[in-house]
C-alpha cells in the first residue's frame, strides 16, 4: 500500500460507530473493514451482518448509553456518531435527546478511552447550516451539563424546538465540536462534522410519512441527483483517518453543491458574478 493508502487506511484501529445498523452507518462499516479495522458497532437492534463487536445502545437513555461504554471494553481510536432519527419522527424532544443529548453523553464518555491521535466525526446535517446565525440560543444548549439538565433545557424552552427538534440538535452537533476542537487537540484528538444533503436512507421514508413527497421534491439537486450512503460514509472515513490529520473543528459539507448554489445565488448581477 502507498503512502496514501496508509494514511487512508484503518489497519489496527479499533472504531466504534454508532447506527451500524442501517444507512450511512452499515456502509461505513463495510468501508471500514475494508480498510482493515476492528468494528464496534452500536445500535438500537443488532445489524443483519456480523461485526467484531456490538453492544445494544439506545441514545435517548443516559443509561443504556452508560452500559455499552462499559460493556465496550479498551481503547477507541476513531469514533463515528452517526446514529439518528429525524423531526419525521414527531417527537422533537426525542430528536435533541437522539440527535444531540444521546451523542454528546456517549461521546464525552468514551474521550478517556481514546489515546492521541484518535478522532472523532459526528453526522450533522444540511438543516444546520444556519448554525452561525444560530449560535447564541444553540450556545444555551450547549452549556446544559448533563443530559438530564439537556432535558430540562428542552422543557424550559419549548419554542427553540418548534420547528421540530433537528435543527437545532443538528447545530448543536457542530457548535459542540468546534467548541471542544481547542481541548481536545491539547490531547491529540481531532473532531469533525459532516453536513449531508438528502441521502437515501431510512431517515427519508419518516420525511416522507410526515410532510409527504413533494417536500423532497422540493430540495435543489445540483448534480441531478440525490446522494446515496457510501458517499456520505467515505466522508466520514476521511475525516476520522490519517489523511485528514491537520482537520479538526471543521464541518464537511456533503450536500451535492445546494449551499454552493445559495451563494452563488446572492452573486448573480454583482461585480464578482461574471457576465
Amino acid at each position: 500500500m502507498g503512502e496514501f493508502g496508509n494514511l487512508i487506511g484503518y489497519a489496527g484501529r479499533r472504531v466504534v460507530v454508532t447506527g451500524c445498523a442501517s444507512g450511512i452507518g452499515a456502509a461505513l462499516v463495510g468501508q471500514l473493514v475494508e480498510l482493515g479495522a476492528d468494528v464496534v458497532g452500536l445500535d438500537v437492534r443488532p445489524p443483519a451482518f456480523e461485526l467484531t463487536e456490538f453492544h445494544a445502545v439506545d441514545l435517548s437513555d443516559p443509561t443504556s448509553i452508560d452500559a455499552a461504554v462499559a460493556a465496550l471494553d479498551g481503547r477507541v481510536d476513531a469514533l463515528f456518531n452517526v446514529a439518528g432519527v429525524s423531526s419525521g419522527i414527531g417527537d422533537p424532544l426525542l430528536v435533541v435527546q437522539i440527535d444531540f443529548l444521546g451523542t454528546r453523553h456517549l461521546t464525552e464518555a468514551l474521550i478517556p478511552r481514546m489515546p492521541p491521535g484518535s478522532a472523532i466525526v459526528s453526522v450533522s446535517s444540511l438543516a444546520a447550516s444556519g448554525y452561525a446565525e444560530n449560535q447564541g440560543e444553540v450556545a444555551s444548549l450547549l452549556r446544559t451539563a448533563s443530559f438530564e439538565d439537556g432535558v430540562q433545557w428542552c422543557h424550559d424552552h419549548p419554542d427553540a424546538l418548534a420547528d421540530g427538534g433537528y435543527r437545532i440538535a443538528k447545530e448543536a452537533v457542530i457548535l459542540h465540536a468546534m467548541a471542544n476542537a481547542v481541548p481536545l487537540g491539547a490531547k491529540g484528538i481531532r473532531i469533525n462534522c459532516t453536513g449531508p444533503g438528502v441521502t437515501a436512507t431510512p431517515i427519508l421514508d419518516q420525511l416522507r410519512s410526515r410532510y409527504g413527497e413533494d417536500y423532497l421534491d422540493g430540495f435543489p439537486k445540483p448534480l441531478g441527483r440525490v446522494s446515496n450512503p457510501a458517499e456520505q460514509a467515505a466522508a466520514l472515513i476521511f475525516l476520522n483517518s490519517q489523511a485528514a490529520g491537520f482537520v479538526t473543528g471543521q464541518v464537511l459539507w456533503v450536500d451535492g453543491g445546494i449551499l454552493a448554489g445559495r451563494v452563488a445565488a446572492t452573486m448573480e448581477g454583482s461585480a464578482l458574478w461574471p457576465a
